[in-house]
């Protein structure tokens, strides 16, 4: 295996600063430890446990598979085979021949794209190996008959994420980069991720919490949320954000923006350059953001409904005080979508007009089918989950968002574990990790109830399924025109199950798929002539996604400007820009505001 002279070339390092470094490494991991054992000491040895479900689904996975030996030989023969090709294309390459892979990586993934990966024999055959096991150990599991859906989903998720962890690239002598990086500085990158390693067991309080981001490099309203407007009012769960207007005119109907409360709203506003709050400003919309409360235990007790009334309808009092208008367009993302539509059937039931067009971004309403989600979704998981939430009032921001990090562990977690690790590189101040690491809490009371009546129960498309303050909830009571931007590759809300609470509508419905994912799907704004769009020409949404599919045409461009057509069709009269700090609700603080500021 041959790599270029200059790779190798190792900086050699002060013996005095490695002894130092050394000892600094030795006496932190030290401490470490022994905290870690005086904690367990305290808490009393206990036997692990099961919360999650994982022991329990695979005692059950194997006892079906062992209970077919004739189909497990058969895989094992299979394993056989495909070792003994790839051990045939390696000699043959060996020899200088050229030879077909046995196996090769996914298209996009990252884990191998460097050259010596499929240049280098030996590296080739490591990569190989692994991937030929990887798709055996899948098939095979996901083979076993006679497992309910809930295990067989189980099951299948957590085998890759072992399959994922066990990945070459993981591992110092097993990936190129690492072992390049480690003979040119004569093992300083591994000395650098240790310590690394340690401060972030340190910064997580004995827990390992991989550090993703350069979170020194930001600041909110510096250089992220940076959209000039004032904070006009707020509640216990909101402030209301106003943006100043960068146009003479505006349109009469202000936008009210619903953003989830899973995340912070800022996922709208890093930079200039990619900013929606930014853009919707420049085509002279007025917009209102409400940015939500990251709760402590005193708002345990907050509801759903909380959302609603002290937020969407206390936002809706304010707006209309502000600007004298009965009527907004209204925007929600993601939950902040699902609030919406519960907010529609709400208005629907009082016969009360007060959001004239809706927009959902990649938002479920149709719970029956909620993706990889669902694997944490059960009534085992929820029952211990609202144990741990009732001790201390709320979900910590931390749980929920190394859920969503575990959908795509391989970009979100092994990534950064090679970075900054093995590697020994600080992470990369990057605003849209910055943002991701900016984890929110939610009470605990609203929490049980989404995740009982939403996920399990799929109440919400239930007429009377649910009820808000008395009032019963029926989505098929919407009529206000309607738009969905759902993209093709998300993982938090797929889009063929946004599509399906979509279809439910009976309202006037423009359904737009984007390319990319739940946010980068979303964030596209059209100076970066990224991902197109589809959308199907037909008068009424088709029955299921695919059939959508089919008949859909693919745009270049952002969604973003169709959206902005589609939403003017309702309304193009304008009226003198609105300047925030001279409206009849006098300005609290500057934006973004202070409640988005509370970092946990």
């Amino acid at each position: 295996m041959s790599i270029p002279q200059e790779q190798l070339a190792p900086e050699i390092p002060n013996p005095e600063e490695v002894v130092q470094t050394y000892a600094e490494i030795a006496r932190r991991a030290s401490t470490l430890i022994s905290e870690h054992v005086q904690r367990q000491f305290q808490k009393g040895i206990q036997a692990p446990s099961d919360e999650l479900g994982i022991a329990q689904a695979f005692m059950d996975m194997m006892a079906r598979l062992l209970s077919n030996p004739y189909k497990l030989v058969q895989s094992q023969m299979s394993l056989v085979w495909d070792y003994f090709s790839l051990w045939q294309q390696s000699m043959l390459r060996f020899a200088g021949m050229q030879a077909a892979p046995v196996a090769e990586p996914a298209r996009g993934d990252k884990r191998f794209r460097d050259d010596q990966w499929q240049e280098q024999f030996m590296f080739d055959f490591v990569k190989q190996s692994y991937l030929i096991m990887a798709r055996h150990v899948h098939d095979t599991v996901n083979s076993v008959e006679g497992l309910d859906a809930q295990t067989a989903k189980k099951v299948d998720f957590y085998t890759r994420q072992y399959i994922d962890a066990f990945a070459p690239s993981n591992f110092a002598l097993t990936n190129p980069e690492v072992f390049r990086e480690t003979v040119r500085t004569n093992g300083q990158n591994l000395l650098k991720g240790l310590d690394n390693l340690l401060r972030d067991i340190e910064d997580g309080n004995g827990s390992l919490k991989v550090k993703m981001v350069d979170t020194s490099a930001f600041e909110l309203g510096k250089n992220v949320a940076v959209s000039p407007g004032k904070v006009i009012f707020q509640t216990d769960m909101m402030q209301l954000i106003q943006y100043s207007p960068s146009t003479a005119k505006v349109l009469k109907r202000p936008l009210m923006i619903v953003p989830p409360w899973i995340n912070k709203f800022y996922i709208l506003d890093l930079r200039e350059k990619n900013s929606f709050v930014k853009w919707a400003v420049d085509q002279g919309h007025t917009v209102f953001m409400i940015s939500w409360v990251n709760p402590d235990e005193k708002l345990a007790e907050k509801t759903f409904a909380s959302y609603m009334i002290e937020g969407v309808f206390a936002a809706l009092d304010a707006i209309e005080k502000q600007t004298g208008e009965k009527e907004v367009d209204a925007v929600g993302y993601c939950l902040g979508g699902t609030l919406l539509a519960t907010t529609l059937a709400y208005l629907a039931a009082k016969k009360e007009n007060r959001i004239a067009t809706a927009t959902f971004f990649t938002s479920l309403i149709d719970f029956s089918e909620p993706g990889e989600l669902g694997v944490f979704i059960d009534e085992g998981q929820v029952s211990n989950l609202e144990k741990k939430m009732a001790k201390r009032g709320f979900l910590e921001g931390s749980e929920m968002s190394g859920t969503f990090n575990m959908l795509k562990s391989n970009d979100l977690i092994w990534s950064f574990v090679v970075n900054n690790y093995l590697m020994g590189k600080d992470p990369f101040p990057f605003d849209l990790l910055y943002w991701n690491s900016d984890s929110t809490r939610l009470p605990a009371k609203m929490h049980s109830f989404y995740l009982r009546k939403m996920y399990m129960e799929n109440k919400l498309i239930e007429p009377g399924g649910i009820e808000i303050e008395g009032v019963p909830i029926d989505i098929t009571k919407i009529k206000v025109p309607c738009f969905f931007i759902s993209t093709k590759e998300d993982h938090i809300a797929p889009w063929k199950s946004t599509y399906m609470g979509a279809a439910r509508l009976t309202a006037p419905v423009r359904f737009t798929l984007g390319g990319s994912g739940h946010i980068a799907g979303v964030v596209n704004p059209p100076a970066a002539k990224k991902y197109g769009y589809w959308q199907n020409p037909a008068a009424k949404l088709p029955k299921t996604a695919d059939e959508w599919l089919a008949g859909a045409k693919e745009h270049e461009g952002s969604w973003w400007v169709d959206w902005q057509d589609w939403i003017t069709g309702f309304g193009k009269e304008e009226v003198d820009a609105r300047n925030p700090a001279k409206g009849k609700l006098k300005p609290l603080e500057d934006a973004p505001g202070s409640f988005v500021k509370f970092r946990l």
